[in-house]
């Protein structure tokens, strides 16, 4: 079973619904033991850095995403769930990440527009079963005014172009991350789920 962290922040029911279209039932659940005995979790997010780290932490699901990530259950942070993978973020301040990932999350620079809210082209980077199937240059669904700037650039597996080239993708071992929205993303959206299912 895949679970489907809820910690008060995210587009829960699009993300589940994406997920049977491609065949794969996934529970919504903010229940620490499930998402310990999943084969599969996926984080999404919507909002802030700051506030998403501090309802994990105060429901108790920072620690279990954590561990089972650690243990090798596959791992997927969706938009504002993929920057929580993390080491840090400036956004508000310095807050910090999970760190599952080394890096950091930065802001777009003065002068671009936003939120990057929109469809962009996503070029394919290091090598990753994420996006078997998927075409280099596909275009995914965006929505987002932070980007996530990665210590190693072997873990940048798909990358956009948007005022600068940043990872929209990475993937460090059983932990990816996506920065664009799959569940929003037509058909290439739904193949990039359906291969995370595979892996699960």
């Amino acid at each position: 079973m895949l679970v489907i962290v809820d910690y008060g922040l995210g587009n829960l029911r699009s993300v589940q619904c994406a997920l049977r279209r491609v065949g794969q039932e996934a529970l919504i659940t903010s229940d620490a033991e499930k998402i310990a005995t999943a084969d599969g979790i996926i984080l999404p997010g919507v909002g802030a850095f700051w506030r998403a780290m501090e309802n994990l932490r105060e429901a108790g699901l920072a620690k279990v995403v954590l561990e089972t990530a650690r243990n090798g259950k596959p791992l997927l942070g969706i938009c504002l769930g993929m920057q929580l993978l993390f080491t840090e973020s400036d956004e508000h301040g310095r807050h910090e990440g999970l760190g599952l990932i080394p890096g950091k999350v930065r802001r777009f620079a003065p002068g671009l527009k936003v939120p990057h809210m929109g469809w962009n082209e996503v070029k394919h980077g290091t090598p990753s079963p994420l996006f078997k199937d998927v075409a280099d240059g596909a275009f995914f669904y965006f929505a987002h005014s932070y980007y996530v700037d990665p210590d190693d650039s072997a873990t940048v597996i798909g990358a956009t172009d948007y005022g600068l080239t940043f990872s929209s993708a990475v993937q460090a071992g059983n932990v990816f991350g996506v920065q664009f929205h799959p569940e929003r993303s037509g058909p290439a959206g739904l193949a990039m789920l359906e291969n995370f299912c595979r892996l699960c």
